[in-house]
């Protein structure tokens, strides 16, 4: 199989999946519209962002497992690859306890960060209260979804994240509509589908793969566990820069007012849709870079880097140009709002120069992930963190909101360069 092929045969079924995550949040907005109350739409957002906010920071959980995963399948190392399955899913599952042994005190502290009207936040504390039982599940997918993609599998998560969707669409609306549970029907109709979904995916697992037993000291291995801990805490201190980037984004647009702050939200959506299509072709780096890296084949690790660079590239230069040209009808189908539109409009250039900007520093992760090279992951990450700051600061008296996406670009193009240099640096 040529290596293009092995590239699109990993990223296509990606990002499939990738398109339905927002999917869940759709239909639970969708049957809530239909309430007659604005408040019960308001209350799903909230309460989806909210776990947006809480489950980001687990993401390590995937990326973790997918590379280590990837080594050992390249290694062809059957042990390892099923003991790195079961350490990733005791840690998921744990976690996702104490998520809900926390919950009561979660809740009031993520509402009040998030800061909206009483009527709204009772109802997303409802939503959140219900929700979180689904977190055991949800952070298991993870584990399930790095194991899947370690194993050069796309095929079988686009499968269970479309199962998922369908689940969560026939549950909601039969306890919504059948049941008359309202907003507790729907929050009840994804924590069935987010624990349909991790059950179908285990049996999967265990009726395609048939992992091998592993011994208790195997499992307990301190070289292993240690290098475990090292590759997740990397991943989740970069992920907090991330998040710390991502939030202050927020903030500093909706201090300029309501309609940047909606102009700013509509534009983020078109990186939003292009992450998407790029996420694809970087869990292709992971998955190849990782077995290539696991069977000791340098050659084939330079190969891979570079023709899932030529594609992200290539997607990233279509977005460019898709929104350079078709970016006013774009905005129109997200927002009838005229004011929004047109400040929106007045920032478009930022966005449309998002993909290029960002697309070696996406397909760098993807590689640094499955390399396990996640000190220069967060290395890369914390310089352009700080970079985004302070351009922020230095130009948003003059620039005002310009200054704010142009610091957002210098961001994502110094994590690029940042990535670049410490992989050829190594490289060499």
């Amino acid at each position: 199989m040529s290596l293009d092929r092995s590239i699109l045969r990993i990223a296509l079924p990606a990002i499939v999946s990738n398109i339905t995550t927002p999917v869940l949040g759709l239909v639970d907005v969708a049957i809530v519209g239909h309430f007659g109350s604005a408040t019960f739409i308001g209350a799903i957002a909230i309460g989806g962002t909210m776990f947006n906010m809480l489950y980001w920071l687990f993401g390590f959980l995937r990326m973790g497992t997918a590379g280590l995963t990837a080594q050992s399948f390249g290694a062809r190392d059957a042990v390892s690859q099923s003991a790195t399955l079961r350490r990733s899913l005791a840690i998921a599952l744990t976690l996702g306890v104490v998520l809900i042994a926390l919950s009561p005190w979660l809740s009031p502290v993520i509402l009040r960060f998030v800061d909206c009207e009483a009527s709204s936040a009772h109802l997303a504390q409802r939503y959140f209260g219900i929700c979180i039982l689904g977190a055991p599940a949800v952070l298991g997918m993870y584990a399930l979804t790095g194991w899947w993609l370690g194993m050069q599998d796309t095929r079988t998560p686009m499968c269970v994240a479309i199962g998922i969707d369908t689940a969560n669409i026939l549950v909601s609306l039969i306890l919504v509509y059948g049941l008359h549970l309202r907003i507790e029907g729907v929050a009840t109709g994804t924590v069935a589908a987010q624990w349909l979904g991790f059950l179908a995916g285990v049996t999967f697992i265990a009726l395609r793969y048939r992992p091998q037993r592993v011994a208790l000291r195997r499992l307990l291995d301190r070289q292993a566990l240690r290098r475990l801990f090292t590759v997740n805490t990397d991943i989740f201190l970069r992920t907090l820069c991330l998040v710390a980037v991502t939030v202050w984004f927020t903030r500093a647009g909706s201090e300029q007012g309501a309609d940047i702050l909606a102009a700013n939200a509509v534009l983020m959506q078109l990186f939003m849709l292009f992450s998407y299509f790029s996420d694809g072709f970087a869990f292709a780096g992971e998955a190849l870079a990782g077995k290539a890296t696991g069977a000791g084949d340098s050659a084939s690790l330079r190969a891979v880097v570079r023709r899932v660079l030529v594609w992200g590239w290539r997607i990233a230069t279509v977005f460019t140009v898709m929104y350079f040209v078709g970016g006013e009808a774009v905005l129109r189908m997200l927002t009838d709002d005229e004011a929004v539109r047109r400040s929106a409009l007045e920032y478009l250039s930022w966005a449309a120069a998002i993909p290029l900007a960002g697309i070696p520093a996406f397909i760098y992760d993807g590689v640094f992930i499955g390399t396990t090279r996640t000190r220069a992951m967060l290395t890369a990450m914390a310089i352009a963190a700080t970079t985004y700051f302070a351009a922020y600061f230095a130009l948003r008296t003059l620039l005002g909101n310009h200054g704010l996406w142009c610091a957002f670009i210098i961001y994502l193009a110094v994590r690029s360069l940042c990535m670049h240099l410490l992989y050829t640096g190594k490289s060499k």
